[in-house]
């Protein structure tokens, strides 16, 4: 009973992986934009909902519904300006760029905010659990956040698939040329994507926020994990995302089992392993975006 423990906690810990890893396999899929900036605007989604909550007077919670839409038309206009000046000129610049903007969002946390902690406040609801028997406790946060990411990668699934507009991002994403020829303005479909995956990286970072207390710097640990989480299921895969995740948080969980400083190393053993014997992941194709 007690590895069956480890492995619903690893499930658990799994979900909030893959809505992490949501948006970062999205912009690789279409765009092969790896965001370096991405879990530092998780962690400004976090800090937005603490910040907003008392202006709209609302629970911090629930700030997500003014949040994520105006992390999608973020994600918008800075694919539209600066990320896509960067992609018309090589992969490299990428990198660079979202490098500095992360620089920059650190910085100004630390400017506004200092060094001090915060967390988003849900009450007493945080320590609640579904107690299934003497050992085995599941939180109902965390439960919630791992439906959250099944909805999400469920619903952009359908959309990809069942959409006019999600059939141009998987045709843009195939062969951007091709699309281009045929009508398609590859520019607004990369601004629409960037969207989305803004606007699940700020369910992710309300989320985060939610689970534990966050920092200015919190963000680079969860950009390495989320990264693994996409390697690992395989890359621009949305399901393989989720699996990634949950393979991910099993793994940590089994080496916390064994001894706590090995809950991290046992994860990137995991990541290594995959890398070393499927390069492209459990579920990826090379260079486009799959099911």
């Amino acid at each position: 009973m007690i590895w069956v423990n480890v492995v619903v906690q690893g499930l658990l810990v799994g979900g909030f992986y893959a809505l992490f890893a949501c948006g970062l396999s999205l912009m690789f899929g279409v765009m092969k934009v790896i965001n370096l900036a991405h879990g530092d605007m998780a962690v400004v989604a976090a800090y937005a909902a603490v910040f907003l909550a008392p202006k709209l007077h609302v629970a911090e919670v629930w700030a997500f519904i003014v949040i994520v839409p105006l992390f999608a038309l973020v994600g918008y206009l800075l694919q539209r300006t600066l990320l896509q000046k960067a992609i018309d000129r090589d992969p490299f610049t990428t990198l660079l760029v979202t490098f500095g903007l992360s620089v920059v969002i650190e910085n100004l946390l630390l400017e506004i905010y200092s060094g001090n902690g915060q967390s988003v406040n849900i009450g007493a609801l945080i320590a609640k659990s579904w107690q299934v028997n003497s050992i085995i406790y599941v939180s109902y946060v965390s439960l919630v956040v791992l439906g959250a990411a099944v909805v999400v990668l469920g619903a952009l699934q359908l959309f990809l698939s069942r959409t006019s507009t999600g059939r141009l991002i998987r045709a843009v994403s195939d062969d951007r040329e091709a699309a281009q020829l045929c009508g398609a303005n590859y520019k607004h479909i990369f601004g629409v994507a960037a969207a989305i995956a803004f606007a699940t990286v700020a369910l992710a970072g309300i989320a985060y926020g939610i689970h534990t207390e966050f920092f200015p710097t919190s963000g680079g640990g969860n950009l390495l994990y989320a990264f693994e989480a996409v390697v690992i299921g395989g890359i621009g895969s949305l399901w393989g995302t989720l699996i990634g995740g949950v393979a991910l948080g099993i793994a940590q969980e089994f080496g916390a089992h064994f001894n706590p400083a090995y809950q991290y190393l046992a994860g990137n053993i995991l990541f290594l392993v995959v890398l070393a014997i499927r390069p492209q992941g459990l579920f990826g194709r090379k260079g486009s975006l799959n099911e």
